[in-house]
């Protein structure tokens, strides 16, 4: 029978036999959460100052050990099967990764694997690769700068089963880390760094290099992506991600117009996203009727490149559609810059100077670990020679030395008897073939041994010159950029001379009549279709509580049950007939559980005051100008006062009168004029209605539109008053409230 597993001081879960116990929750984040929430941000998802996940970084060595590099292609179901040794999450994410990497794929600016087959695209969704046994890769050019001198520079580790080593990172002679865009999503933090051109990148590291204080701006002038498109340029913008590592940038489509077909085509879009996703937003926008101007668009992109025909209904003007399309769908996007990475073990935000410091010091090190180990190389080689310079001198005696041996293992120790030379020495100086022993070998030697001399003094003195690796550095530089830079993808243009898309001049312009309900049904109807139309549809026991005469292109405003208002455009309902129910505004407007509409208003030019009256007596006046927003937000939460329920509201332009009724068979009329605007919306408002404590105010109207026939009677010379009690003909025969 199993025995129980004895429980340790915090307690364990499970037992043997199935049996649990209590576990505190700081425990279980202690010892199992936060070990996982480290192991995703160190060992996957973040970068490292190389530039490379550890996924990319197996991959990539691996394919270097296979030759890959200078040799032929392979297939590919052969790297992911080789690249297992050193990563074991198995081969669809080891064939992902390639894909992503691959040239076909056009993720990467600067590839490092050079593909043949169908590696898919990053700019369509839809569009999948093929299966790891039908393509084939090898080591792109580029890729030579990443691994040579790589088993002097980096330091090498076991993998995970200790059967081979891998390096920790991978020598780049350039800033990989700025030419290929890369994102990773870790446990409470991600990383996105987007690409720089290299030609770019490789003259500011050499300008920074020169002089610390250097403007980056000046050199590198923009992000730049495979897709290509326009970076809509705004200098502070860009000043602030280049100073904190986090900000945004917009990216738009290039297009062009074909006037004999009457058709856009766009052949570059944003890297943010894909030629199926903008399909999907145009096609949305042609069946909401806000797109008439569109009769077609489709999907043209084969071998040549991507592009999208957009075909027009005929007078559009292509320019206006087009500011249209970037304002309304991913034509037009944002990238959103997060300079994440791993500094010894560390995730960091960086800018980039930040991240050009720690690449140089980590680069200066590579070359120290380098040069180093070519230095130990020649001195080892240096002290061989010695040895052998010593019986060079006298080679007979050591012929004889080695002949009058009796026995193999005494050879060497009786050579460093007879020369005085160490172990090593005697060692290299015995297994010299016979062949050599002549005058011109032993010339070679001695000529070898003081050149050596020269290398290991012009090496000492590399080592510990910071000044000398800095060239050594900057001359690689300009080699790679030289070799391997291309012109700039993306185009660069300034936001000064970007026409904004206003959506206003856009929205056609006709009379409609609006129809709010109590249970939250709105109609908009045009005047002809009203006149011609039957009665209203309603549900049952549902009423109409406001009516509004506008236009399609006004703003309207929708007060709810929970204190918050929405904003829309009356061009953003359907029109509808007044025979079916209307469009539900809580669900229209994306309301929460149980939010239903209690007023509604159309705010005009914001210029005007909004009356609230509270069940408890109190009355606020607010500026509707505390209303508008210079960003498009559709919601403004503290709408109103929670203090006590609201009982009614009004938008009022100048001075008016209102009357409040209250349960106590009471009114009192007042004039808007007694009240002071507040600016904060949420105002609780001043007293106007003293009530004894079992009553509250019921009602609320306009003087002009109430029952009141003796005015003056109702009527105080100061707030808060009490009121009159009501005579009978100043009664309603129903009295409305809003909640």
């Amino acid at each position: 029978m199993a025995k129980k597993r004895n429980e340790d001081e915090k307690g364990k879960v499970y037992g043997l036999r199935g049996e649990t116990t209590p576990q505190e929750i700081s425990y279980t984040l202690e010892s199992n959460y936060m070990p996982y929430a480290m192991s995703v941000i160190v060992s996957r998802a973040i970068p490292e100052i190389d530039g490379f996940k550890p996924s990319h970084r197996k991959l990539l060595y691996t394919m270097y050990t296979m030759g890959l590099l200078t040799g032929a292609r392979t297939k590919s179901a052969k790297i992911v099967g080789q690249t297992m040794s050193l990563n074991p999450h198995g081969d669809a994410a080891i064939y992902e990764t390639m894909v992503r990497m691959a040239r076909g794929n056009e993720t990467l600016l600067y590839p490092f694997v050079d593909s043949k087959g169908n590696f898919g695209k990053v700019y369509s969704r839809d569009m999948a690769y093929a299966a790891s046994r039908y393509t084939e890769a090898k080591l792109a050019p580029i890729s030579a700068e990443i691994f040579r001198d790589i088993n002097d520079m980096v330091e090498f580790v076991p993998n995970y089963d200790n059967t081979m080593q891998e390096p920790t990172l991978l020598p780049t002679a350039f800033p990989n880390i700025l030419t290929n865009a890369n994102t990773g999503i870790a446990v409470g933090m991600a990383s996105n760094i987007c690409s720089f051109n290299l030609a770019e990148v490789c003259e500011t590291t050499i300008e920074f290099i020169k002089n610390p204080e250097h403007d980056i701006l000046s050199t590198l002038k923009a992000p730049d992506f495979t897709t290509g498109g326009e970076l809509i340029y705004n200098r502070t913008e860009m000043e602030e991600i280049y100073k904190t590592g986090r900000g945004s940038f917009k990216l738009r489509a290039k297009w062009r117009y074909d006037k004999k077909n009457n058709l856009i085509e766009v052949y570059q879009i944003p890297y943010t996203t894909t030629i199926e996703a903008i399909i999907d937003k145009v096609s949305e926008l042609v069946k909401a009727g806000k797109l008439r101007e569109v009769s077609d668009m489709r999907d043209e992109s084969d071998k040549q490149g991507l592009q999208l025909a957009i075909e027009l209904k005929r007078g559009t003007d292509p320019d206006k559609l087009m500011q249209k399309l970037f304002k309304l769908t991913p034509l037009q996007d944002s990238f959103t810059c997060n300079f994440n990475l791993l500094i010894g073990g560390n995730p960091k935000v960086l800018g980039i100077a930040q991240i050009l410091e720690e690449w140089l010091a980590w680069r200066i090190e590579c070359i120290r670990n380098q040069v180093f180990a070519d230095l130990q190389r020649k001195k080892d080689k240096l002290h061989k020679l010695k040895g052998l310079r010593k019986i060079l001198l006298d080679i007979d005696r050591a012929i004889a030395i080695i002949r009058e041996t009796e026995e193999e293992s005494e050879v060497v120790p009786n050579l460093m008897i007879g020369f005085g030379i160490d172990e090593i020495q005697a060692e290299f100086v015995a297994e010299i073939k016979l062949r050599n022993i002549n005058k011109e070998y032993i010339l070679k030697r001695v000529a070898e041994t003081e050149d050596l001399e020269k290398e290991i003094e012009d090496l000492e003195d590399l080592l510990n010159s910071k000044a000398r690796i800095r060239k050594k550095i900057i001359k690689a530089l300009e080699e790679i950029a030289k070799k391997y830079s291309e012109p700039r993808k993306t185009e660069i243009v300034f936001d000064a001379d970007i026409e904004e898309f206003d959506v206003t001049e856009q929205v056609e312009e006709y009379a409609v009549n609006v129809f709010v309900t109590k249970h939250s049904y709105f109609k908009k109807i045009t005047p002809l279709s009203l006149r011609m139309g039957g009665e209203h549809k309603l549900k049952d026991g549902d009423e109409i509580f406001q009516t509004f005469e506008s236009t399609n292109g006004a703003e309207i405003l929708f007060f709810t049950n929970k204190y918050q208002v929405y904003k829309a455009r009356l061009s953003d309902f359907d029109d509808t007939k007044a025979s079916v129910l209307g469009e539900y505004l809580p669900a229209k407007l994306g309301m929460d559980e149980g939010e239903q509409v209690v007023f509604t208003c159309l705010p005009g030019d914001y210029s005007g005051n909004l009356i609230y009256v509270f069940e408890n007596g109190k009355v606020a006046r607010v500026a509707l100008s505390g209303f508008v927003t210079k960003t498009n937000r559709k919601r403004l939460t503290g709408a109103y006062s929670a203090k006590s329920p609201l009982i009614a509201a009004f938008k009022i332009d100048g001075d008016e009168e209102f009357v409040l009724y209250s349960t106590e068979n009471r009114a009192i009329v007042f004039s808007a004029s007694a009240l002071t605007v507040k600016s904060a919306r949420d105002t609780q408002g001043v007293s106007v209605m003293t009530l004894k404590t079992k009553y509250k105010v019921c009602n609320a109207m306009r003087l002009s539109e109430s029952s009141i026939q003796n005015a003056p009677r109702y009527k105080t010379k100061s707030i808060p008053a009490a009121g009159a009690r009501l005579n009978d003909e100043d009664r309603l025969d129903k009295q409305m409230t809003l909640l």
